[in-house]
């Protein structure tokens, strides 16, 4: 037992800080003019397993063919203008990083792009070494430490994707990478929680494995005040993996009758119901918009203006389809109040499955474009 009575330290995930090595390794890596955009306070998950690998200077030339464009974080792509006025620059820029095991281009997209414009037939790369989830994961804090930023709709979806891959991370762990908020991040959890491995603990931004909740180790310690009343609070709190304040907590509710676990650490540890099918499109509709106007008939305005649509017999064909299809539904809020209870539910499929088929139009489209940009 500690000299001091306190409860062990919580583990280190030797599986996160060997990740974390090499990701931060690559990151000492890149040359980042200028002050680093990461919000003040936030740090690099995990913060203990944060070194330097040595050959971090190091860099190879390598020939922009032998290179793709992939896995970024950023969901509307290329900025042509950023990548034309780093075409147009002078000073050297520094070398892009690259997964080397699929020569994927991790930070340094509008570089590379760039290069290319100018006639280059050879870039410097540094290259990363560790899995897809790992380099995906890389390109989001490079995006967000140095260069063109961010939106919060790339943030958001590269929390929701890290979130899966990375589920033992933290809510804060998760935060420190994308630049969102601990609570943003839960929420997002919590609406993609289907399917994802139920945890008891999580590693935090300093590597350390922590219990999501303590009330396993009340229920231990409520166990063991049980058969030894008078046991020592810092033999129960190291038996029961809690901390002494935690320990001392316990005997007194014991003593005062209530509850072992308190009633807000309770209705917190109840399983949350996954989200509805609506939340789940509207997340998807608003990650996915490229087009900052939301009102129809103005996007259908704009398109109708445009010669290349307006003069062409395929253009003319998609605006009466498109009228006929947009109709929508004005007018539902003076239907909500007079049908039928029973019928909601089934009314409410219906709606769903009309946007999930507008959402897989807008993928293919959106889809097309990416692949013959």
């Amino acid at each position: 037992m500690p000299v001091d009575g306190r409860a062990k330290a919580p583990d280190r995930d030797p599986r996160a800080e060997r990740t974390a090595t090499r990701r931060h390794a690559a990151l000492a890596a890149v040359d980042s003019p200028g002050p680093a955009r990461t919000p003040a306070g936030r740090e690099h998950p995990p913060k203990a397993a944060r070194s330097h690998a040595g050959g971090a200077g190091e860099h190879a030339i390598v020939p922009v063919g032998a290179l793709s464009l992939g896995d970024s974080p950023r969901l509307r792509g290329e900025n042509a203008e950023h990548t034309r006025l780093l075409a147009q620059s002078d000073t050297e820029m520094p070398p892009i990083l690259v997964h080397r095991a699929s020569m994927r281009v991790i930070d340094g997209a509008h570089r590379l792009r760039a290069a290319i414009l100018r006639g280059d037939r050879q870039i410097r790369v540094r290259f990363f070494d560790g899995e897809c989830d790992e380099a995906f994961v890389l390109a989001v804090e490079t995006n967000m430490a140095h260069g063109l930023p961010l939106s919060l709709a790339d943030r958001e979806a590269a929390a929701a994707r890290i979130v899966v891959s990375h589920p033992q991370w933290s809510d804060r762990a998760i935060a420190s990478v994308t630049g969102l908020s601990a609570k943003t991040v839960n929420t997002i959890r919590r609406e993609t929680d289907t399917g994802l491995p139920e945890l008891r603990s999580r590693v935090g931004r300093d590597g350390r494995v922590r219990p999501l909740t303590s009330a396993d180790g009340r229920l231990r310690a409520c166990e063991l005040f049980t058969r030894s009343p008078d046991a020592s609070l810092r033999k129960v709190a190291e038996q029961a993996g809690i901390s002494l304040g935690t320990a001392r907590d316990v005997r007194r509710r014991m003593e005062r009758g209530d509850d072992p676990i308190p009633p807000q650490q309770r209705a917190r540890g109840e399983r949350r119901e996954p989200p509805t099918v609506e939340r789940q499109l509207r997340r998807a509709a608003v990650a996915g918009r490229v087009n900052p106007c939301r009102d129809p008939e103005t996007i259908l305005h704009q398109l109708q203006r445009d010669p290349s649509v307006r003069f062409t017999d395929s253009g003319r064909h998609l605006l009466r389809w498109l009228n006929d299809h947009m109709s929508g539904v004005r007018g539902w809020e003076s239907l909500g109040d007079t049908m039928p209870t029973h019928c909601a539910y089934m009314i409410a499929d219906l709606a769903c499955a009309v946007a999930e088929e507008w959402l897989e139009f807008a993928e293919h489209l959106r889809r097309r474009a990416e692949s013959t940009a």
